[in-house]
């Protein structure tokens, strides 16, 4: 069957499309101003580590709490600099994290959408074009292909992230923590787990978690080092303790 959007949301699929975003355009860094940016699990992980942080003090330092779509688990979204209203890491040259920045800094002028079929375990992405008056970049000339912006941005990883993210959050939806209310002990971890990646290391070796399931020594030693299998790891273990299903195999 033909999948059908709003009129207004033609799906890019094999088109290109103009865009070229650079210092020479009037409307340099206006988008990183009067924004509403909200922060998935792995943008904080990238961004804590680019700017140097633990994610305690990141988070509090440059995040503020929100009632988003999922009113059953809060969302966190990126806190504006007072004054100015602008990202906190843009300086006066441009973006000071462009290597680690978010997800919707990265995929723009694109918006990504995804079509799970979860009977069959297939899902489709669609990318459709923005365009935001405000914007000169539109009218460069440079051309790309969803595929080739996706490379240049180095966007893969960060929907591999957020993918797996939004499985999660679709087991959130279904409020498992009933009875417990709102910021009873695993909600509290589940926060702990999606956003203090350094707060849930600490809980893993104190607890030690990975020696309750099979896993490979190299494993094992690699999330001790690196956030984001750790992450990978602690939305599988999540999934377990709240449902009992997961990938992970208990000993």
């Amino acid at each position: 069957m033909k999948k059908e959007f709003p009129e207004d949301m033609v799906p890019l699929e094999n088109k290109e499309f103009r865009f070229s975003c650079h210092s020479g355009l009037q409307c340099y860094t206006l988008c990183c101003k009067n924004v509403d940016m909200y922060l998935f699990p792995y943008d904080i992980l990238r961004l804590k580590n680019a700017v140097g942080l633990d994610s305690e003090t990141f988070l509090r330092k440059h995040t503020h709490m929100v009632k988003g779509v999922n009113p059953y688990f809060p969302s966190l979204m990126l806190k504006l600099t007072d004054g100015q209203n602008a990202c906190p890491f843009l300086l006066s040259d441009g973006c000071s994290v462009y290597e680690d920045r978010p997800s919707s800094c990265r995929t723009y002028p694109l918006e990504r959408a995804v079509d799970r079929d979860a009977p069959r375990k297939t899902r489709k992405d669609y990318y459709f074009l923005t365009d935001h008056p405000y914007c000169l970049g539109h009218g460069e000339n440079c051309s790309f292909t969803v595929n080739e912006w996706a490379r240049n941005q180095k966007i893969h990883i960060f929907n591999l992230m957020n993918d797996l993210w939004a499985e999660l959050d679709s087991i959130f939806l279904m409020n498992p923590w009933q009875g417990e209310g709102s910021g009873g002990p695993k909600q509290q971890l589940s926060f702990m787990a999606c956003y203090n990646i350094d707060g849930f290391r600490k809980y893993t070796q104190s607890n030690d978690i990975f020696g309750h399931f099979r896993l490979a020594r190299e494993l094992k030693k690699e999330m001790e080092r690196n956030d984001t299998e750790l992450l990978k790891f602690g939305f599988e273990w999540l999934k377990f303790v709240l449902t009992g299903k997961s990938n992970l195999v208990k000993k």
